[in-house]
């Protein structure tokens, strides 16, 4: 049996489908863009579901017919800034909702008008069952359609005959194709993707208009979004202090007629503009749909943005060992001679009997003794033509037959049985060191026949589950956070232990069960702490239900990915530190701009008042710092700062405010120091620069 060292190859997609477009860096040509969508928002019925901004119309209207009716250039400028502020609002969700279209034009590209092959049989198997052609939007839960290479995916589903290689970059972005198989945690598949290879039998999983990519549409749409809890409860508190700021307001009237003066309606309605909250009002919406976007671009689809903000508030994280804390493959990392037996001689028997081992455990240990050892990656011309021992789990090794040498590699009690060694010793000794070190040991032994005729025994590979680099610092930081990482793995707890240890998790959850996982959430939930993790399989499905956080691998079952209220596209076990990283922002940018709109409103509140009625009380001038020229000055002055401000805050929400792990102390201090101080000091900075303008327009 010959040695093959060719690299694997496939069919290759001719006309990829484009790749989900990605919302970038905000771009000053968004707004342009974005500017017939927020016209269109000036809809009263539009702006009544923001309460803030409704008041803000409805002041606008006002002022517009008091300028109709009285007309001056104050009347008219401070009317024209009400509306821009209205108008720049909407421009913040417009541009917002803009970004997510743009990717929903690319998902559309996916939704062709694929025809279905539909079986008429329930018979997946059977090649020769009638067929029938119907159109994607007739299929049904349950059908079974055929699809074969070149042949487009009609709807979401799990693969229940065949195997085949799957084009999913109209989906993922990712250009490498996938394998997709029946039976396991790979069978499932997405509508709009392209078989490459073979023939698949699909079950059908969901209905007409529910599939993922639909699902993605509406999100990035916006039109699947709704508000959070705590969307909800910031909305009450806005909605509260803009009452307490108009019933303020109202109050001025009576208390300056009793003083002997009248401040007329429109300085008021300004007034009350430009203290309400709103900045944070106009650009809350913006906020949440920014942080959906952010998840979009990761290919993360949240059936909620309730699983978004939870991400942000989680506070314990079960993670995967293999593939998401270690490299999905174990990896050979040294050897150990036994017997006197140099590492040289070892390395030799060991690239030889991994040499047509295929597997990535026999990859690795090749590519060992190439790097460490001077041996050659190939095999030579006699190498080539050697009887290659494939592994089976009746002997437990795989190994090499050549001229003169047999060589063998495998489970310790199987080599050493084959060997007929009678002294092993000194081989237990290194097989119970490398185990207890959390590796897997695999003894290499020589012989002069296949039957172990002269056999010795050479030493130990050493396999060993490899941290992937950095996964310590990003558990420090989860855990500078006040966010509690849990190992989960089914290995044994000795091995377990030696991999937490390194990996630098607080945790760990050794042998462990689907009920193991599901009892391990409800323990830490009864504490009152949130929880996350990830899974694909059937038996994940319920621990995925019950965390608050689940993200289904789109890989997985139907059942895990139904389960979850996030599905990963890319199915990247790792994304799970990402998503809580974006929730977190999410929850900082809300948090940051609210702080800032507050004490924005602060200060306008004592930069205004001064100048409106230092005429009747001369004993405010003193507060009067900016020197602001006149009482209408200093309301148009407001109210264009008012509008302008919410334009320079849109990058920033769109964005999102830079994350940094700390913990919420800190985050709590930045936030006073940078958005709270900032809050204060650029209306005073801000509105006595305006003033020096507007000093220049006439009847001002």
């Amino acid at each position: 049996m010959s040695v093959s060292h060719e690299r694997p190859t496939g069919p290759q997609a001719s006309d990829p489908a484009p790749a989900p477009v990605a919302a970038g860096a905000f771009a000053p040509g968004q707004l342009l863009a974005a500017l017939p969508e927020a016209l269109r928002k000036l809809d009263p019925r539009v702006q009544a579901r923001n309460p803030v901004m409704f008041v803000v119309w409805v002041g606008s209207v006002l002022v517009t017919v008091l300028a109709v009716v009285d007309p001056s250039v104050f009347a008219v400028l401070v009317a024209v800034w009400l509306w821009f502020t209205v108008l720049f609002a909407n421009l913040a969700e417009a541009v917002a909702e803009g970004r997510g279209k743009a990717q929903a034009a690319s998902l559309r590209a996916t939704q062709r008008d694929t025809v279905a092959r539909r079986l008429v049989t329930d018979a997946p198997a059977d090649r020769d069952a009638a067929e029938e052609q119907v159109p994607c939007a007739q299929l049904r839960l349950g059908d079974l359609v055929v699809v074969e290479a070149g042949e487009t995916i009609p709807g979401d589903g799990d693969v229940v005959h065949g195997i085949a290689s799957v084009d999913e970059s109209a989906i993922t972005g990712e250009s490498a194709p996938v394998i997709r198989e029946a039976g396991g945690d790979r069978c499932a598949v997405t509508g709009g993707t392209t078989v490459l290879s073979d023939r698949i039998v699909v079950r059908i999983t969901t209905r007409p208009g529910e599939s993922f990519v639909d699902r993605m549409i509406a999100l990035v749409e916006g039109a699947a979004r709704q508000k959070t809890p705590n969307e909800i409860a910031l909305t009450i508190l806005l909605s509260a202090l803009t009452i307490i700021f108009l019933l303020a307001v109202v109050a001025i009237a009576p208390m300056s007629a009793y003083a002997g003066t009248q401040v007329p309606l429109l300085v008021l309605t300004a007034l009350l503009v430009c203290l309400i909250p709103t900045t944070i009002g106009a650009l809350l919406s913006a906020i949440g749909i920014a942080g959906m976007d952010r998840l979009v671009q990761r290919n993360v689809l949240a059936t909620s943005g309730r699983a978004v903000e939870a991400a942000g508030d989680v506070d314990t994280l079960l993670l995967d060992k293999t593939g998401t804390i270690t490299f999905g493959n174990r990896r050979a990392t040294a050897l150990h001679g036994v017997g006197g037996t140099g590492t040289d001689e070892l390395a030799r028997a060991a690239r030889l009997s991994s040499l047509a081992d295929q597997t990535p455990e026999g990859r690795s240990i090749v590519e060992l003794c190439a790097s460490e050892h001077g041996l050659a990656p190939e095999a030579d011309a006699a190498e080539a033509v050697a009887e290659f021992v494939p592994f089976t789990a009746q002997t437990r090794m795989s190994g090499i037959d050549l001229d003169g040498e047999v060589v063998r590699k495998g489970a310790a009690a199987a080599v050493l049985e084959w060997a007929q060694v009678a002294d092993r010793a000194e081989v237990d000794r290194i097989v119970e060191t490398v185990s207890d070190d959390g590796g897997t040991p695999l003894v290499v032994a020589a012989a002069d026949a296949p039957d172990g005729r002269g056999a010795r025994v050479l030493g130990v590979i050493e396999l060993s589950d490899v941290v992937k680099p950095g996964m310590a610092e990003r558990f420090a930081e989860l855990r500078a956070m006040g966010i509690r990482t849990v190992m989960v793995t089914g290995d044994n707890p000795r091995t377990a232990a030696a991999i937490a240890a390194q990996a630098g998790v607080d945790d760990h959850i050794a042998e462990a069960t689907p009920e193991d996982k599901l009892a391990y959430i409800r323990r830490e939930q009864e504490g009152g702490r949130l929880v996350a993790m990830t899974g694909d399989g059937t038996n994940d499905a319920p621990a995925l239900a019950q965390a608050d956080v689940g993200v289904a691998m789109n890989t997985g079952t139907s059942a895990a990915k139904e389960a979850g209220n996030m599905v990963d596209l890319d199915s990247d076990p790792t994304k799970l530190i990402e998503i809580v990283e974006i929730g977190k922002q999410l929850l900082i940018t809300r948090g940051a701009l609210t702080t800032f709109s507050v004490a924005n409103d602060l200060a306008k509140y004592f930069a205004i008042l001064p100048a409106m009625f230092v005429a009747l009380y001369p004993s405010l001038g003193l507060l009067n710092v900016m020197g602001l020229a006149t009482p209408e000055s200093a309301i148009l002055s407001a109210v264009v700062f008012n509008a302008l401000v919410i334009v320079a805050l849109i990058p920033l929400a769109l964005r999102g405010v830079r994350y940094r792990p700390s913990s919420a102390a800190s985050l709590l201090r930045r936030n006073l120091l940078v958005y709270g101080l900032g809050g204060v000091v650029t209306p005073f900075a801000g509105i006595a620069f305006i003033d020096l303008l507007v000093r220049l327009v006439p009847g001002i």
